[in-house]
């Protein structure tokens, strides 16, 4: 193979974006704002023209946008806060660290997003949230989550949308479907950024003005704390890089939208292959392209032997992780949070693909997985 396939191309990224990127650099350089300098609300302004959200606060990651988030609502030592185990640390961590409880139900073994039909008998009196995840790019069912949300005293729901940034819903936004949606810029977001950043997404005036406090330590007025907080601001040059990559971002969701359909097409051919399922009323923006295969060490190896890398998105259920084994309750059978663990494999994706690197792509997974 002549030409090295990157799994996440940010090199080219910033080739195509590289004037509009140093521009916005160079202006914080000048202007010397680097904490809170005025690309932080021009960021949260466009943000919020983009998710339909009336409010936007751009914070220091996608894990502080959950803590945050958690912290605003009051959620506290013994509390549950009902999610998924097949998702990255940072949402139960974020549960973990205000002292709750996370309660695990089992996922959709297709779209592997958490099941709504096991939330309602996971719901107890102490159940002060719940938090699905919108994993490799598509929205949960947010409709069916939200409605068993307020058959229960309209419980907060929180979108852990770290992935989904750009996707749609029934004809609206991932971040602003729900009490409260958080986003990641971390660099191979659909969105990312240079280094850590994140945003939080509320319709909620008091909620908004909570969490804004509570990114700046609990400050309502310099040097006046009305509450406890944290340092999780969004510093101002990751606000300027988001910035300039947010000019074309609606053109990468396209990119990444028709990268996706020319994998799914592709693996039509290959049988032993489990593909990502995206239902009928909504998109996804393939924060990863995750397929499922037995076998899959083999498969890695073959897949790296012949140039092509990939990730596993992820190979440890959160209720088997060390840290978590005792601090969480499973609420239902993780049948399929086990076994989906054990068989997914993230092929490369961005939007800078060409059908022809795809086609290689998909050749090599046929030829890996043949018996």
């Amino acid at each position: 193979m002549t030409n090295k396939i990157e799994f996440t191309d940010l090199k080219a990224q910033y080739a195509h974006l590289k004037e509009s990127i140093n521009a916005r650099i160079q202006t914080v350089l000048d202007h010397g704002q680097y904490i809170m300098g005025p690309e932080v609300r021009e960021l949260e302004e466009k943000l919020e023209a983009f998710t339909q959200a009336r409010h936007c606060i751009t914070v220091a990651s996608g894990t502080e946008a959950l803590l945050i988030s958690l912290m605003a609502l009051g959620v506290k030592a013994g509390d549950e806060v009902i999610t998924t185990p097949f998702t990255f640390v940072a949402t139960a961590e974020a549960i973990a660290l205000v002292g709750a409880v996370p309660v695990f139900v089992d996922i959709q073994p297709d779209t592997c997003n958490i099941d709504p039909a096991f939330i309602e008998a996971a719901i107890t009196e102490k159940t002060k949230a719940i938090m699905p995840v919108s994993l490799y790019g598509q929205v949960a069912d947010m409709s069916e989550i939200n409605a068993i949300a307020a058959r229960h005293g309209n419980i907060p729901v929180i979108e852990d949308a770290a992935q989904s940034f750009g996707a749609s819903y029934k004809g609206r936004r991932s971040c602003n479907l729900s009490t409260i949606g958080c986003t990641s810029f971390f660099p191979s977001k659909p969105l990312g950024c240079y280094g850590d950043g994140g945003a939080i997404f509320t319709n909620d005036d008091g909620l908004a003005k909570v969490m804004r406090e509570i990114r700046m330590h609990g400050q309502e007025r310099r040097y006046h704390h009305a509450r406890v907080g944290v340092g999780g601001r969004m510093d101002t040059l990751q606000c300027a890089v988001t910035l300039a990559k947010l000019e074309c971002f609606d053109q990468e969701v396209a990119q990444r939208i028709s990268a996706g359909q020319r994998y799914l097409k592709l693996l039509e051919a290959i049988s032993v292959v489990t593909a990502p399922v995206v239902r009928q009323d909504r998109n996804c923006v393939w924060g990863q392209f995750t397929i499922q295969v037995n076998d899959r060490d083999s498969v890695i190896d073959k897949l790296k032997a012949v140039g092509i890398p990939t990730a596993v998105h992820y190979p440890v259920p959160l209720h088997h992780q060390p840290a978590y084994q005792s601090l969480c309750r499973i609420a239902s059978g993780l049948t399929n949070s086990e076994r989906v663990s054990s068989r997914v494999i993230s092929l490369p994706m961005h939007p800078y693909f060409d059908s022809s690197t795809q086609e290689i792509i998909i050749r090599a997974v046929a030829e890996a997985v043949a018996p």
